[in-house]
């Protein structure tokens, strides 16, 4: 008679267990979902969240787009002959004067970012065209040169410039200045 209460009483704890196994997983399957939904989703994360870009890859007057926070940003690998063009931009011939210098890095003048929206209408510009050899908006006609500065209108702006910072030498992070 022992043996037969010792298999009764092992089999229902095992009922028991079992029962409790499944109750506790069904309580958790009911409840992740109630909890998972009070995070922010996955557009809200990536809206605001830093990116870092390698730059490694891009060659010497190469332009890539990206986008960060919904919005195209073009990084510009520029030439020495770009950088000493710019450099030597007179402040009066240009219609929003900011100094190349401003624009960049100290130290990484041959790393340029820019917002890639013509600053007249929102249009996405053309790298490497134009008079000046920066950026064309073939929507009405707006030029910008390699330092991203408007050289004809009618756009009035230069393109703006996102925050970032330099991470090391071959890499960025937007986002954060």
């Amino acid at each position: 008679m022992a043996v037969i209460a010792e298999k009764t009483s092992s089999r229902r704890d095992f009922l028991y267990l079992a029962t409790g196994a499944v109750g506790a997983a069904g309580v958790g399957a009911a409840v992740w979902p109630l909890l998972d939904q009070m995070n922010p989703d996955r557009s809200t994360i990536a809206s605001g969240v830093p990116i870092e870009v390698n730059l490694a890859p891009i060659a010497e007057g190469q332009i890539i787009s990206i986008f960060w926070r919904g919005k195209p940003i073009f990084i510009r690998h520029r030439t020495a002959q770009e950088i000493a063009a710019e450099e030597a931009t007179r402040l009066s011939d240009l219609m929003d004067p900011q100094a190349d210098a401003d624009r960049v890095k100290a130290g990484k003048a041959q790393w340029l970012v820019v917002y890639a929206s013509c600053t007249h209408l929102g249009c996405i510009p053309l790298g490497k065209q134009g008079d000046w050899g920066g950026w064309f908006c073939p929507c009405h006609g707006s030029q910008y040169d390699a330092s991203g500065r408007v050289r004809h209108g009618p756009a009035e702006l230069n393109l703006p410039i996102p925050p970032y910072a330099f991470v090391d030498d071959k890499t960025i992070r937007i986002g954060e200045a």
